[in-house]
């Protein structure tokens, strides 16, 4: 059984968007949600927070039956303390996989969508906005890893790899694999990205070259 919210976090549950699921509550409040999964915070300062998965299922269910819900562990975080997508290569910790994180990215990636909602002046939310514009890598990387897509382990193994580029507003997608890689240019230009595939000079690798659509 899981302890329930306290009074005081129902509150600020039951009092959530509910459409976009965004919490309004102090600084504590939003953090113990964060911490115990029923929430997650934004990127994009004001670095708002969101209902998880889990805490919309507490907002929905009626008021004592939380404890039969499970929530998801707290999203991963950067050094800044949001969330942060895998962009290939890293060192993978217990917390890095699996259905928990599976349904944090996905979490992560409709908090985007609402971002790209309120931030366009015509509410259009099939392009990069301008969060994503700033973190290039980051951006890619949360829609490759929401859509479903592996990234590559710190070993070399195969996956996907996000990296910056000396290009203006593009990234190097690489992917050993020719179908994945087809992949996820498909996954990117769903998620609003151009994207090209060329050939390194010197090695001969195929990568993507992804760029963030303006219209």
């Amino acid at each position: 059984m899981t302890r329930p919210p306290t009074a005081a976090q129902r509150r600020v549950i039951d009092a959530a968007d509910p459409v976009t699921g965004r919490l309004r509550g102090t600084q504590a409040q939003l953090a113990a949600l964060v911490k115990r999964g029923l929430a997650f915070r934004h990127p994009r300062p004001p670095h708002d927070c969101f209902l998880t998965p889990a805490g919309h299922r507490i907002r929905e269910a009626p008021a004592g039956t939380e404890t039969d819900q499970a929530p998801e562990p707290a999203a991963p975080a950067t050094a800044d303390g949001v969330f942060a997508a895998r962009v290939g290569g890293e060192e993978v910790g217990p917390g890095d996989a699996g259905p928990a994180r599976l349904r944090e990215v996905r979490g992560a990636w409709e908090g985007l969508l609402e971002l790209r909602r309120m931030t366009h002046p015509d509410g259009a939310v099939d392009r990069p906005c301008g969060w994503e514009r700033a973190h290039l890598v980051r951006a890619a990387a949360l829609a490759l890893e929401a859509a479903g897509h592996r990234p590559a382990g710190p070993d070399g193994d195969d996956g996907y790899r996000v990296r910056a580029t000396p290009q203006p507003e593009a990234v190097a997608v690489y992917e050993a694999d020719d179908t994945a890689r087809a992949a996820c240019a498909a996954t990117l230009e769903a998620a609003g990205w151009q994207v090209g595939e060329h050939t390194e000079p010197r090695t001969r690798v195929r990568y993507l070259l992804a760029s963030p659509r303006k219209v």
